[in-house]
């Protein structure tokens, strides 16, 4: 049975298998620890004892193998939802000894061939021995292109040296150990091919906390817990460390589903034996997980509503190209959040443009430019009625769709004698007055990826001398980030186009490796003498040392738009907007994934490029290796003005 209900949640970390030994008695395994509150079994298939080389020949000749049961004994349903195929766990492909090697290898296919036979989802694979692992790589992904039906997860420990801890007591340098290095020298040797996830085994001591960050990124399918890592409590109950509590709340987080394995080291109290019948030995730690899990906070209703979006590559939007649609106008209207902010910078702006003695002097003259359908319109006229100050608004809008909706709005709201429509492109109109106040929403994730200089560039020619521009300026953010799901997703696209192009993405499986650093910065209105929109800007980012290696998949983008003085849209992760929702992260992939080593820089240059007719951005890395110019003179991707 799932651990517990947490509204919205429906990933697999809702569900805890346990770790069991070999059986030859499969249904009574499956039954023992169903029933004992385990929703699957990571059960080995094969006799441990078994090797290929004792066969006998009566064995050969009729196809026996010492399975742990016939596929008959249970019903298809349960080998698919309730068994985790558990692969011999003695193999070992990368052997020098020829028969252990031959051994292993016939061993491995057997195994797997009678799991795809059974229908299984997924086998657990053990451990390779060290980062020489080609043997063992080589085998598992002939497995993954004759049987694409079945999921691998590569048992990976948690393992990491610190540099703190790298000589010992006696003055002796111990060797150094990462094991994500033995992940990543396996998923490279196997082109990061899709089915190959991993299964965390989760010891004690954890690493440092920058170290566990990197597999947030990656494609983690489980965590093994063994009943080792848990302390005793003062009632004599298992619990986990602090750190170890927040490791496993970021798994339930990130989907990951928890696996008990070991043998029980706490005692179980009188109350555990009923009518005789001693409980499930690994009742108390299912108990513990079950725990953690249920008082987790209940995920909001805009995220569960943006599940679909998680982790996908969605294009960008160009407004100023295409006419949106209803649908992504009522969504972005949705943002209470986003407009609050846009209301408290317009009164800050009439506060300032009309002092408390001149209310009686005049009106504010405010254009809306790109009012979609109209709720800037309705920021600005709450803004007004806020601080007792007079309007008159111009609501320009090229969409003529959005332009039906909005003469609507404006009848059924009686604001025919306060705003004017406007249906022009705003670079093209020809305002009858010039305006104090220029209202706009036109950023994108990037901040300027939606054309948002090219338009106010133009539009700020109807803006008095002295006038005010909402939103003053805007700068992009940039930071290095694994995303295994991403660079698999682009992998299957097979072109160079995919990966040449900027993506807008809800990031779930995420890894960020460094902090972020600003990129471009555009202000307005700009009456520089020299103007031009035209960028390019030297990255360096530095890997904290205590992380370890890390693979860079590409690069997320943010911005940090300043509405006006102190009132701010920010969608850098560290700095977000509470409860805005409107800005994905921008990202820019890279074609082939670059290692990185703590204390390394990882340089990135990345350029904005403008020619007459479009905008595009053109990246790259040249440290610790030099990466292609992605994107050159925009031949994969660009914006259309």
């Amino acid at each position: 049975m799932p651990l517990g209900q947490r509204t919205g949640d429906e990933s697999h970390s809702r569900f805890c298998g346990v770790e069991t030994q070999f059986s030859d008695d499969m249904p009574q395994l499956l039954f023992f620890n169903i029933n004992g509150g385990f929703d699957f079994v990571v059960a080995p298939l094969m006799d441990p004892a078994y090797r290929p080389i004792l066969r006998s020949d009566d064995d050969k000749r009729s196809g026996f193998l010492p399975v742990a049961s016939s596929g008959l004994v249970l019903s298809p349903s349960d080998w698919i939802s309730r068994v985790v195929g558990k692969i011999s766990s003695w193999i070992d492909l990368d052997a020098e000894d020829d028969v252990l090697q031959r051994d292993s290898e016939t061993t491995l296919k057997q195994e797997i061939a009678w799991a795809s036979y059974l229908s299984l989802q997924a086998c657990l694979l053990p451990a390779p021995r060290s980062v020489n692992c080609g043997n063992y790589a080589r085998c598992v992904n002939q497995i993954m292109q004759n049987f694409n039906n079945i999921q691998l997860w590569l048992r990976i420990p948690l393992k990491k040296t610190d540099d703190d801890n790298a000589i010992n007591d006696d003055l002796v340098e111990v060797e150094q150990v990462d094991s994500w290095e033995l992940w990543n020298s396996f998923r490279l040797l196997c082109a990061h091919h899709s089915q190959l996830l991993v299964a965390l085994d989760v010891l004690n001591p954890l690493p440092s906390v920058n170290s566990l960050v990197r597999w947030n990124g990656e494609p983690v399918r489980a965590a093994i817990i063994n009943v080792d890592s848990f302390h005793t409590n003062a009632r004599g109950h298992p619990r986990l460390s602090r750190r170890h509590q927040g490791l496993v709340t970021d798994f339930f987080n990130h989907s990951v589903q928890i696996v008990i394995s070991g043998h029980p080291v706490h005692k179980l109290p009188a109350e555990s034996l009923e009518s005789g019948n001693l409980k499930h030995p690994l009742m108390f730690y299912l108990d513990y997980i079950s725990f953690l899990y249920q008082r987790m906070d209940p995920i909001p209703e805009r995220e569960v509503i943006e599940f679909g979006h998680r982790d996908s590559l969605l294009s960008p939007l160009q407004p100023l190209a295409k006419n949106l649609e209803a649908q992504t106008y009522e969504a972005f209207e949705k943002d209470i959040a986003k407009y609050v902010q846009y209301q408290k910078a317009i009164s800050k702006a009439l506060l300032d443009r009309v002092p408390n003695g001149k209310v009686s002097d005049g009106t504010t003259v405010l254009m809306v430019v790109g009012a979609g359908r109209g709720p800037l319109i309705r920021a600005s006229l709450q803004a007004a009625a806020e601080t007792g100050r007079k309007l008159k608004i111009y609501a320009v809008e090229k969409n003529p769709n959005a332009v039906v909706s909005l003469h609507s709005l404006i009848k059924l709201e009686g604001w025919e004698d306060v705003v004017t429509i406007i249906s022009s492109d705003m670079r093209f109109w020809d305002a009858p007055e010039k305006a104090d106040i220029l209202v706009s929403e036109l950023l994108g994730s990037f901040g300027d990826n939606e054309l948002s200089p090219e338009c106010l560039d133009g539009a700020q020619r109807f803006l008095k001398s002295d006038g005010i521009s909402i939103p003053s300026s805007y700068t992009s953010f940039l930071q290095p980030i694994t995303a295994a799901k991403m660079c698999n997703d682009l992998q299957l696209l097979k072109d160079l186009v995919h990966f040449e192009t900027a993506y807008v993405v809800k990031w779930h499986k995420v890894a960020r490796l460094a902090p972020c650093q600003p990129v471009f910065t555009f202000t307005h209105p700009n009456y520089s003498a020299e103007k031009t929109n035209e960028r390019y800007m030297k990255l360096q980012f530095e890997i904290p040392n205590d992380a370890g290696s890390a693979l860079v998949h590409g690069f997320a983008g943010y911005f940090d738009a300043t509405l006006y003085k102190d009132v701010h849209l920010v969608t850098v992760p560290t700095m977000q907007t509470p409860n805005m929702f409107s800005w994905y992260s921008m990202f820019f992939p890279l074609r082939t994934p670059i290692c990185i080593r703590a204390s390394t820089p990882l340089v990135l240059h990345i350029w904005r490029c403008c020619g007459p007719t479009r905008v595009w951005y053109e990246w790259c890395v040249t440290s610790p290796s030099t990466s292609p110019i992605h994107n050159s003179n925009g031949r994969s991707y660009s914006l259309s003005l």
